[in-house]
């Protein structure tokens, strides 16, 4: 029998989920979007874009991304080539990536993220912030809504996601 895939945790949800290469020259225009509808597309999955995400733009190391993830390093690993392989793959043959599907599954449980926002909330600076699973930021420390800046004392055992800000009503985040 074969051993079920993990679910990966992925702590992102994003609003854009295809992208298209643009022509650079003008008189190509019409031509290119005669041809969009028959564009080759490479199928980027949402776990192997929070690879990326985790890797390069929150610059954590494999382990700690995989720690994030719950998933083991090397299964990160993987993840993270396939995703590697298809952008170099899109870029230089010119095919339009998008992004859907993949085995994984969101912390607030309603598919918008931890936050219940979309992109740009909870990305964190030098760890802080930047692994929001079952453990982060730990029993003490801060709320902070991302609207207003309101700031409000942690409760233990709630997460910060599960708390509207008292001032403007939005859901806060972990400072």
């Amino acid at each position: 029998m074969v051993r079920p895939r993990k679910r990966k945790l992925v702590n992102f949800e994003h609003q854009t989920r295809h992208f298209k290469p643009g022509s650079l020259e003008e008189d190509h225009l019409e031509r290119d979007h005669l041809e969009e509808d028959n564009m080759e597309e490479v199928v980027l999955t949402v776990d192997e874009l929070e690879t990326m995400r985790l890797s390069f733009l929150e610059s954590l190391s494999q382990t700690e991304a995989a720690t994030c993830m719950d998933i083991h390093q090397s299964t990160f690993q993987r993840t993270l080539k396939r995703a590697l392989v298809k952008i170099t793959e899109a870029l230089v043959y010119g095919k339009s990536v998008r992004i859907k599907g993949g085995n994984y599954r969101m912390p607030g449980g309603d598919g918008n993220g931890p936050e219940g926002k979309g992109p740009g909330i909870g990305r964190g600076g030098k760890g802080k912030g930047r692994c929001r699973g079952r453990s982060s930021g730990g029993p003490d420390g801060m709320c902070i809504c991302p609207e207003c800046g309101y700031e409000a004392l942690h409760k233990p055992g709630v997460p910060c996601f599960e708390v509207k800000c008292e001032k403007c009503g939005t859901t806060m985040v972990r400072k």
